[in-house]
């Protein structure tokens, strides 16, 4: 008899196993994966995270060059651009060319649907 609850015990773990390492991951937004393939080397998304470029977390609705702690170029400080969700598009479209000077490093987004997810996945982030 121990023999048998054991072996059932054992099939139900294993049937637990099989069950968590077949279930789907958690769903993440189609921008997440533009921004972890073209923007995580240097922002991060987490509140006061810190890299090459300020956080991005709460980015949409703040002025440009105003996030305490992070050392801005003149021309993005001077700037004072609000990010918007056209702002942002436009900006990642063209770095140099809606604030010329700045020193972000990015050459813009290759497909229109990139740039909206990528948008959206930026308007989640409070």
């Amino acid at each position: 008899m121990a023999g048998i609850l054991i072996r059932t015990g054992v099939v139900a773990i294993l049937a637990g196993l099989v069950g968590a390492l077949a279930a789907p991951a958690a769903a993440t937004l189609p921008g997440e994966h533009v921004f972890q393939s073209k923007c995580t080397i240097c922002h991060s998304v987490a509140a006061g995270g810190k890299k090459i470029g300020p956080t991005l977390f709460g980015v949409v609705g703040r002025t440009s060059g105003t996030l305490p702690g992070f050392a801005y170029s003149p021309a993005m400080k001077t700037a004072a651009l609000v990010w918007t969700p056209a702002e942002l598009r436009q900006y990642i479209t063209s770095t140099r060319t809606v604030v010329p000077g700045n020193r972000m490093m990015y050459a813009g987004t290759t497909t229109p649907q990139e740039l909206d997810d990528l948008v959206a996945y930026l308007q989640s982030l409070k």
